[in-house]
């Protein structure tokens, strides 16, 4: 996701796995919602991890756009987490969250520069209470995105991931927390460390997709 700012090099922290290899995600089954996801832990500072799930909905067409749930599980030192759905900070959906009390705030961004992305109308989000939760070690948020997996990448390109097959994508994490943790447009600090790994969406596919968003609504 080259949320590239600042001069903190990850790569001491995480390795990037080329697009060449097999996808990095595993499939996971979440015993609280019932989805099924594809997961990756993603380090952001040695031996601290934040996990980052997908669940798709099965029989979409290729080249559809369709919605999806992301779920994030980071531990409480982290002030916001970011995931890029086309692999990059620039042209590609940012859904941009972060601790608000017992609950979570998730944000839509979307940035065209490496500057402090904008807020983004093109994905909606649906935060579903089942599966967001805070306790003194972890806070989680699950949440539907529509919007998340079409959109229109540089130079006008029409994007839509492959809904059954491989996706790069790409995350960010922020020690600093957002000044209005309340607000989905509240400003956010520099990232600290970025990286990006390759998602296994064929193994997210739910064909209960629709009945479970609406189970844990």
């Amino acid at each position: 996701m080259q949320f590239n700012i600042g001069a903190l090099c990850a790569a001491t922290l995480l390795v990037l796995v080329s697009p060449a290899h097999a996808a990095d995600s595993v499939a996971y089954k979440d015993p609280e919602t019932g989805f099924t996801f594809a997961q990756f832990n993603a380090q952001y500072v040695i031996g601290k991890y934040i996990t980052y799930r997908i669940a798709t909905p099965s029989n979409v067409a290729q080249g559809t756009p369709y919605d999806a749930v992301v779920q994030v599980a980071a531990p409480v030192d982290v002030g916001w987490t970011g995931l890029a759905w086309g692999g990059y900070m620039t042209y590609s959906p940012l859904t941009v969250a972060w601790q608000n009390g017992n609950s979570a705030t998730v944000s839509s961004r979307y940035a065209t520069a490496h500057q402090a992305p904008s807020l983004y109308t093109g994905a909606t989000y649906t935060l579903l209470k089942k599966g967001t939760h805070v306790n003194s070690t972890y806070w989680q948020y699950t949440a539907k995105c529509t919007g998340c997996t079409s959109f229109t990448g540089q130079g006008n390109r029409n994007v839509t991931l492959n809904p059954t097959g491989e996706n790069r994508v790409a995350f960010a994490y922020s020690r600093t927390k957002p000044s209005n943790p309340s607000s989905s447009g509240s400003a956010i600090q520099v990232h600290d460390v970025t990286a990006s790994w390759t998602v296994d969406f064929g193994s997210a596919s739910n064909a209960n997709f629709a009945e479970l968003v609406q189970r844990n609504a």
